[in-house]
């Protein structure tokens, strides 16, 4: 159980890195923002025109008395509409990550950087169209393992009693699994992780993805919270793919931000590090 604690600790410890780099935090607001208006444009769509729809795939239905008809309709419009809601948390992060590739990237390894016992990051070689193709394949073969997971738990929730109680809860933690392994799949394919490798990976360290993924999947239920999360989400999956390569974590990350801020506001930078506390990251430029 210990591992639930871990993976919450690093979602909250992801906030917490962005807050301290605030310059980068407007750029990564950026992709959650198109794909937020994207999103909300289709949920609008299926609004509007959900019930016509329903309608159209139900002609059976036409001579049926009322109120049965209404009735009947309805229901399938309001799962119409939950399965979109779910689609779309499903697949948020892969889109927006998809959207923002270059800026997540450079932020996942920023935060390697920054914890790193030595400063570096890995790198993956590759050319950023090759990043994009590869990023957008492993999306889509997830968003696909997502799409059977969502009509799975859709028809189950037609079951008397458990579809309401524990379906609802299994999707939750689906989601959180799917979150998750999107987020660190930009830190791990750097490393030249392998889709398969990286579920493998994740398996193994279940309770620590739920702990990471289930929380963020709650939080990204609200609307707009998505878009400012996102960024810090991508800083705490990279931690928390290095704690599942077995990859050393120094503590004190941020110290490079706390330079900047310093140097931005007319002090001596060098100052900030010689104060700081022992066993902190030293950065130097």
């Amino acid at each position: 159980m210990r591992d639930l604690g871990v993976g919450f600790g690093y979602l909250l410890k992801g906030q917490r890195w962005m807050a301290r780099h605030g310059r980068q935090f407007g750029f990564g607001l950026l992709p959650g923002l198109i794909t937020l208006v994207l999103y909300a444009a289709a949920l609008v769509a299926l609004a509007i025109w959900g019930g016509d729809f329903v309608s159209w795939a139900t002609p059976f239905a036409d001579d049926w008395s009322s109120p049965w008809q209404g009735l009947f309709r309805g229901f399938l419009t309001a799962v119409l509409f939950a399965l979109g809601l779910l689609l779309a948390v499903l697949t948020f992060t892969a889109v927006t990550l998809l959207v923002g590739q270059p800026f997540y990237e450079s932020l996942s390894e920023t935060v390697d950087r920054d914890v790193s016992p030595d400063g570096t990051a890995p790198e993956s070689g590759l050319p950023l169209w090759r990043d994009l193709w590869v990023s957008a394949r492993d999306s889509l073969r997830i968003l696909v393992r997502a799409a059977v997971w969502g009509v799975l738990l859709f028809a189950l929730g037609f079951l008397p009693v458990v579809g309401q109680t524990a379906v609802p809860v299994i999707g939750f933690f689906v989601t959180g699994f799917f979150l998750t392994e999107e987020l660190a799949a930009v830190a791990l394919q750097r490393r030249g992780v392998e889709l398969r490798e990286r579920l493998a990976l994740l398996r193994s360290r279940k309770l620590l993805v739920w702990g990471f993924g289930t929380p963020l999947g709650l939080a990204f239920l609200v609307p707009f919270v998505a878009v400012f999360l996102m960024p810090g989400a991508v800083a705490g999956a990279t931690l928390l793919a290095r704690d599942l390569r077995g990859e050393e974590i120094t503590e004190g990350a941020g110290d490079a931000a706390d330079a900047d801020d310093a140097d931005d506001a007319g002090h001596d930078p060098r100052a900030a590090h010689d104060t700081a506390a022992p066993g902190r990251t030293q950065v130097t430029s």
